[in-house]
């Protein structure tokens, strides 16, 4: 059986000593994708969308130092342990979803806090744009040829030429859509509920939603870190778990409460 033949180059462009590359390109546009989605939402909610420039640098540099630091840290620690001046070479690759998350949070608690902004109002509308992000990095990750799946025959399996020649299932095209479903729904959810609700819910979908489908890809993912302590799951398992617990108390809890009387 024929497959197909993956064999981009990641770098976009080349510009004297410095690269432009897809999947840099992919993560920072994704953000600009955000600030537009947001700035469609505070003007729909009366929202003053001035802030919105200084909410995109706290969000870009909170998931950039929590990525970084929980691959650091959860995925090869005694590497950076070792050499602690690793950890601040981004260009060589190295983020992890969970962190980025964790960064992003703190990223939206400390804008709050300092122009004043309900944050649960915020983050649940910015959980909307989440999903695209966490859609362009898969996506970007397809284009270097990293986190790959297991060998497979399936028809729709892909060779990266760029590393084997192996079919593999494309486990960053899998993720990268479900997110994109994510997305859809969330967006229908926030469209068709009442404010109250939308904020109320969404953080929790976003979370049980997304690192579901994280734990659930990995069985479709080669290794990329040692299995945690004994137990027959990866560390991205491990991580997930944490996180669909809360998003699964959070949907319970949001959909029990009652709205406030008109």
């Amino acid at each position: 059986m024929e497959h197909f033949i993956w064999n981009a180059d990641p770098v976009l462009l080349h510009l004297g000593p410095l690269q432009l590359r897809w999947y840099g390109l992919l993560f920072v546009g994704s953000f600009f994708l955000g600030l537009l989605l947001l700035q469609w939402i505070f003007k729909r909610e009366g929202k003053d969308p001035a802030l919105l420039d200084t909410l995109l640098i706290y969000l870009l540099v909170g998931a950039v130092i929590g990525a970084r630091l929980m691959h650091c840290f959860a995925y090869e620690p005694e590497f950076y342990l070792s050499h602690p001046i690793e950890i601040l070479k981004i260009w060589k690759g190295g983020l992890a979803s969970h962190g980025g998350l964790l960064g992003s949070i703190v990223a939206i608690w400390l804008f709050c806090r300092k122009y004043k902004f309900d944050f649960m109002w915020l983050i649940s509308r910015a959980a909307i744009a989440g999903t695209i992000t966490a859609a362009c990095v898969r996506f970007g990750n397809f284009f270097n040829s990293e986190i790959l799946g297991k060998p497979t025959d399936l028809p729709w399996a892909v060779i990266f030429e760029r590393v084997d020649m192996v079919p593999r299932h494309p486990v960053q095209l899998y993720e990268a859509f479900s997110y994109l479903i994510l997305f859809a729904l969330m967006l229908f959810i926030y469209l068709k509920s009442s404010a109250a609700f939308a904020t109320r819910i969404l953080p929790g979908v976003f979370l049980a939603f997304m690192f579901t489908v994280r734990f659930l890809l990995e069985y479709t993912k080669s290794r990329q870190a040692d299995y945690t302590w004994s137990l027959p799951i990866t560390t991205g398992q491990a991580l997930s778990l944490p996180f669909i617990f809360i998003g699964i108390v959070w949907i319970v809890w949001a959909v029990r409460k009652k709205e406030p009387a008109q």
